[in-house]
């Protein structure tokens, strides 16, 4: 791993060149499983996002940004500390299932020890932790995932001053839980228990909306969150702030206020109900529910905006938004429609839960007014393990810590940018993968948990969908992939994350 220096002068000419010379707030959105080509701005054509539209003309669009992993909780892992999937202590979602009946969502109500997932190491260190250090208040509101209830990792144990959310990834799965949690207690919400995966009664007209009332109850989650989040924004003072905001939209189940949802009947028409066939819960206008999830979720943004402006904060606010991986297949979403993996291969198999493009290259935006230039486009590959460093230079702390990341401040600044030499995942999980981005060559090895250790060789600049492996053709190529998935794997810490055929020792 790397240890990388922050540059003293220039972030002494940034914070000159600002309207006043503290530190600048950072609000780091993440959406849950929205893909790269699920915003205008990134060429969507039916959901309409314009403040998030609007934040890229104010500020920079990235077009080779990666998330961490292809799915939830290792990708966060991966952002929080800094540490790709070969060196993570989390690399796979990890339900702790020992513990017992940990999916029986009655029974978790009245136990919190059979909510969330796999505790991080508490010997880990977060960005968060290192912001605290610098003098940021730091604040985590959504889906955390890293750490159940009772377990030594909390965000309240791990950087964060204040936590509103979802502790448990499960939990998550329904936009009306009966709670969420306000720091270290649970806050009751007033909804019923409806368990995901419930379907329409036997006798419901499936064309009726009204069948499908049980699935939009009193307490919107998302609602609730949002207002903390706000909150936390206005009681921050003067003192700067750090938001990470991980939304878990919109990650199915499809569920989303009603006025949005007829926002977008009325721009698509009639369509064909989802059942529940694919999980989660069944919803009478799929397409218009889950376009209305995104379009919520930038009226939230718009919303934090313009607080931003009326508290006279947005002028020394870094903006982030960004995805935890690439769409998803299941629970009603329909991701060909809507082309949302943009240019990448949206079939089962390539997005969400695949080192594929379309699992793990996400949209990023970035605003800072009067620092990052409006309009502007980056192209430089760029990876969740990278924000660790970036924000420890745009703090003006040194990291303190090995990372794999390479601060992309100079690009946000239209300045000179290293470069990394290659890019690496590992995600365990999903049969077992690796993968290694090298300036225009993909290699990818799968189902790796059956002992394959073939790599697959695909070249980005003429073949972004990867749909032909040129492995024979380039052998040479091949072989220094190899090598680098070699010399960047780690036995894991964690036994379920261990993989035989890479020499791990179950």
């Amino acid at each position: 791993m790397k240890k990388l220096s922050f540059l003293v002068l220039a972030l002494g000419l940034i914070l000159a060149s600002c309207s006043n010379t503290e530190q600048p707030n950072i609000i780091y959105i993440l959406a849950d499983d929205l893909g790269y080509g699920e915003l205008g701005s990134y060429d969507q054509e039916k959901i309409e996002t314009p403040h998030l539209d609007l934040l890229a003309d104010n500020g920079m669009r990235f077009t080779q940004h990666y998330s961490g992993s292809a799915v939830c909780a290792p990708s966060r892992c991966i952002l929080l500390t800094g540490k790709h999937g070969g060196h993570a202590y989390v690399r796979g979602n990890h339900e702790w299932g020992e513990r017992g009946p940990v999916w029986d969502m009655a029974k978790a109500e009245n136990d919190p020890n059979l909510e969330g997932q796999y505790p991080m190491d508490p010997n880990e260190i977060t960005i968060a932790e290192k912001l605290q250090e610098a003098g940021y208040i730091t604040g985590m509101i959504g889906k955390w995932g890293l750490g159940a209830p009772l377990s030594t990792s909390i965000p309240n144990t791990q950087g964060f001053d204040f936590f509103c959310g979802y502790n448990c990834q499960r939990q998550a799965h329904t936009y009306y839980p009966q709670h969420l949690w306000l720091n270290k207690e649970k806050l009751p919400l007033n909804n019923k228990l409806v368990v995901p995966g419930t379907k329409l009664a036997k006798d419901a007209d499936p064309m009726n909306p009204d069948s499908y009332a049980d699935y939009t109850l009193e307490e919107y989650a998302p609602d609730v969150m949002h207002r903390e989040a706000l909150k936390f924004i206005e009681e921050s003072g003067e003192q700067p702030f750090f938001l990470y905001y991980a939304t878990p939209i919109p990650h199915a189940a499809i569920q989303a206020p009603n006025e949005w949802v007829e926002k977008y009947v009325e721009k698509f028409g009639d369509e064909e109900p989802y059942l529940g066939k694919k999980g989660y819960f069944p919803h009478r206008y799929p397409h218009a529910g889950y376009a209305a999830m995104i379009g919520y979720l930038d009226n939230q943004v718009g919303e934090m905006i313009q607080l931003l402006k009326d508290l006279d904060k947005y002028e020394n606010t870094l903006f982030m938004f960004t995805s935890d991986n690439g769409p998803t297949y299941n629970g009603g979403t329909d991701s060909p429609w809507f082309n949302s993996a943009g240019p990448f291969n949206d079939s089962m198999g390539w997005t969400k839960g695949y080192l594929h493009e379309g699992g793990i290259r996400v949209p990023l935006i970035a605003s800072w007014p009067g620092i990052i230039e409006p309009g502007s486009i980056s192209d430089h590959p760029s990876v969740f393990y990278d924000l660790f460093p970036t924000l420890c230079e745009i703090a003006g702390i040194d990291p303190g810590t090995e990372t794999d990341g390479i601060s992309f401040m100079p690009s946000l600044l239209g300045q000179e940018q290293a470069a990394h030499d290659y890019l690496f995942w590992e995600f365990p999980s999903y049969g077992g993968q690796q993968a290694v981005r090298m300036n225009k060559w993909k290699g990818i090895r799968k189902n790796i948990l059956k002992g394959n250790m073939e790599i697959e060789l695909y070249d980005l600049d003429k073949d972004i969908r990867e749909e032909n492996n040129i492995a024979d053709q380039n052998p040479e190529i091949v072989e220094k992939i190899r090598q680098i998935m070699e010399s960047e794997h780690q036995q894991a810490e964690l036994e379920r994350f261990r993989m035989e055929a890479l020499g791990d020792v179950k």
